[in-house]
């Protein structure tokens, strides 16, 4: 999940900062009263019509991120989509046929595509605007490195969360938390604006939108990654209720001994880094994580 949540959250920035500059762009040359400055005493801000528009921009920001997650993901991670009635290797033809076992078992609808991404780090994710277009891909590092029982455990903690809807309920979270990023970012905006002369105030206020817009959604993301690590463990037991309590908790066990053995060994390559992605951090940076912690989630699996 954290490799479609960074992709989303990626996305989503882009998409609201996009909207941003468009709106402003009109507004400016167009004449419309864009600032929801009323010039009234105290603030001057029309703080209803600035929520309202904040609202639309924070959803729609979302929600169109969300409706282009699947397409990303393909064109950055380079999936090879698996046709299941083309032509195919054992491997591939043995994905396909875990990702729709499990897919019948969770009742979905729709079978979710299945891909293979070239990457030698240990990883996999799903992603998709609703449950009847998901995508559940793998890395080939992933295929080379953990045995078929682990596998089976990793592709049933993604088919999990499409089950679970978890790319529509965290694009409903992103919507609100991107409502407060806008409302927020505009307010300072207009009072940093409201400290230089007037004729610069035009080109300050557009400034300083961007730039909070870009940190408050940054702080924004503390929060998604919360639920994105409560999600996790929800993602654990759908697996283990897919695939088998045993197979699920040996695929976190096969993930931490990998992990475990790249800080051992003090790699610095690519595929470590992004592996150790999904294991949580430690201190302050633990905030941002999408995963919790490796020992945690094996420790809450066995508990149940």
């Amino acid at each position: 999940m954290g490799k479609r949540l960074l992709l989303l959250i990626v996305t989503n920035i882009l998409v609201m900062t996009t909207i941003v500059i468009v709106w402003s762009l009109i507004t400016t040359y167009t004449g419309i009263n864009g600032s929801f400055q009323t010039g009234e005493p105290g603030l001057g801000i029309d703080f209803l019509s600035l929520m309202v528009f904040s609202l639309i921009v924070g959803f729609s920001g979302s929600f169109i991120s969300l409706a282009m997650s699947r397409w990303i993901a393909k064109k950055m991670m380079k999936v090879k989509v698996l046709d299941p009635d083309g032509p195919l290797s054992a491997q591939e033809r043995d994905i396909v046929e875990k990702v729709h076992r499990f897919s019948r078992a969770a009742g979905l609808p729709h079978m979710p595509e299945v891909g293979i991404y070239p990457s030698a780090e240990v990883n996999a994710f799903a992603t998709g605007p609703s449950k009847k277009r998901s995508l559940v891909a793998v890395s080939q590092g992933l295929l080379n490195t953990m045995d078929d029982d682990a596998v089976e455990g990793v592709i049933a903690h993604e088919v999990a969360h499409v089950a679970n809807g978890d790319m529509v309920t965290m694009t409903l979270l992103q919507g609100v938390v991107n409502t407060f990023v806008v409302f927020f970012s505009r307010i300072a905006a207009i009072l940093v604006s409201r400290l230089v002369r007037s004729e610069l105030q035009w080109i300050v206020q557009f400034a300083a939108i961007i730039i909070f817009q870009i940190l408050f959604s940054i702080l924004g993301s503390l929060v998604v990654s919360a639920y994105s690590r409560h999600r996790e463990f929800h993602a654990d037991q759908g697996g283990a209720d897919l695939a088998g309590r045993d197979k699920m908790a040996h695929a976190l066990r096969s993930l931490k001994a990998y992990v475990d053995r790249a800080k051992v060994s003090d790699r610095t390559d690519d595929s470590a880094i992004q592996t150790m992605k999904i294991n949580g951090k430690g201190g302050v940076m633990r905030l941002f994580s999408t995963h919790p912690d490796l020992d945690e989630r094996i420790a809450r699996l066995e508990q149940r």
